[in-house]
């Protein structure tokens, strides 16, 4: 082996590994999120996340989406006024 083959092995080495760390990163990116933003159905997103990404790449921007979107408040929870619960 030349000094030039093993220049071409440690390039494809980084290279893979590059690759499967950006493609767990991505996986992970929803979940992270949604939990960071204490996203209710944060479980939910994470697995999202994972099933998009290998099962076809197309949804995966809609699960980063939904870890971004905030849930709205139902009328009447968390407000602690008992007139606007009717």
């Amino acid at each position: 082996m030349s000094g030039l083959d093993i220049f071409a092995w440690i390039v494809l080495v980084v290279l893979v590994v590059s690759t499967v760390f950006v493609i767990v990163f991505m996986a992970m990116w929803p979940g992270m999120v949604a939990r960071r933003r204490n996203h209710p159905w944060a479980d939910a997103v994470a697995v999202g996340g994972w099933v998009t990404l290998f099962l076809g790449f197309v949804l995966w921007p809609v699960v980063l989406i939904w870890a971004y979107v905030d849930v709205p408040a139902k009328p009447g929870h968390g407000t602690g006024d008992a007139e606007t619960a009717r």
